[in-house]
């Protein structure tokens, strides 16, 4: 990925969707010629030359101060994950290819998680590398996401939600999370710019699927700690989970995503089904591991 052309379209994106009221500035009345602030009004806004801004718009952003970027952030009126993903930008630009680290390869899950995961057993649970590949998961997990680990070669959760028709029964709020993942994908893209892997699945969704791409195109980023999602499992029917992501801070790259139901739902009695299902013999549902 073109670093300078990620920071440029970027940083025009973010910008085009501010309006000078939004930004407390006068409209004056006037046609705009752009959509949402002028690179002038940024520059204004952050204290900065209206030269130096179009020198960052124009990507070349490596050792830019972060007391500058972070009045850019401010500017432009960035949010947590969006701050983060400018300053992963500048952190790219910085370090030389000769310096920058190799692609990571398949990284193992330690038996210490795998232990971790089967003593949730209320919870389905699995652990995602930084591509959304499946690595391992627990037994409810794994019957959980079914769909996914059914799928040829490692199971990964944005190539299930791009190019596999099921996605879209599956996921109740299909598109919501079609936007995620994409988002999710582009905040790894700038945390990680040398994964060769992660490139190589970005390009396969580009080329295959025309959400993708638009999507792609909006440079959204998000930050994927909580939330809910709404499935509808193809062996207990509907269920409204909610799931926290926790990094695995002895494995760089690697999260632990865990779902529970509310006590006292049907989606907590559908949960409770599927963990019954799963545990029947001669149910095969099993993680590439």
């Amino acid at each position: 990925m073109d670093n300078k052309q990620e920071v440029r379209e970027f940083l025009v994106s973010r910008r085009a969707r501010i309006t000078p009221e939004q930004a407390g500035l006068p409209a004056w009345g006037d046609k705009r010629r752009v959509k949402g602030l002028r690179r002038e009004e940024v520059a204004m806004l952050a204290g900065v030359s209206v030269e130096y801004y179009v020198r960052l718009e124009r990507g070349r952003i490596g050792g830019v101060s972060e007391s500058v970027l972070e009045a850019v952030a401010s500017a432009l009126r960035l949010d947590e994950a969006e701050r983060a993903h400018l300053h992963d930008l500048a952190r790219t630009a910085s370090t030389s290819l000769a310096r920058a680290p190799r692609a990571s390869g398949r990284q193992p899950v330690r038996p210490q998680v795998h232990w971790l995961l089967e003593s949730m057993s209320g919870t389905a649970a699995y652990v995602r590398n930084a591509r959304t590949d499946l690595l391992a998961a627990n037994l409810l997990g794994r019957a959980l996401y079914a769909p996914i680990f059914e799928m040829a070669g490692r199971p990964n959760v944005a190539r299930f939600v791009f190019l596999d028709p099921t996605a879209q029964e599956f996921f109740r709020e299909w598109g919501k999370v079609a936007g995620e993942a994409a988002a999710l994908l582009r905040t790894m893209a700038g945390e990680n710019p040398y994964d060769q892997g992660l490139s190589n699945l970005v390009g396969e969704l580009s080329t295959r699927s025309d959400l993708f791409r638009t999507l792609w195109a909006e440079h959204n980023v998000r930050q994927h700690r909580t939330g809910t999602k709404r499935f509808h499992h193809p062996v207990v029917g509907d269920m409204d989970l909610s799931y926290e992501s926790m990094e695995l801070t002895a494995d760089p790259g690697l999260r632990l995503n865990a779902y529970v139901a509310e006590p006292g739902t049907a989606s907590a009695d559908a949960l409770s089904l599927l963990a019954s299902w799963a545990s029947t013999p001669n149910v095969a549902v099993h993680a590439e591991e």
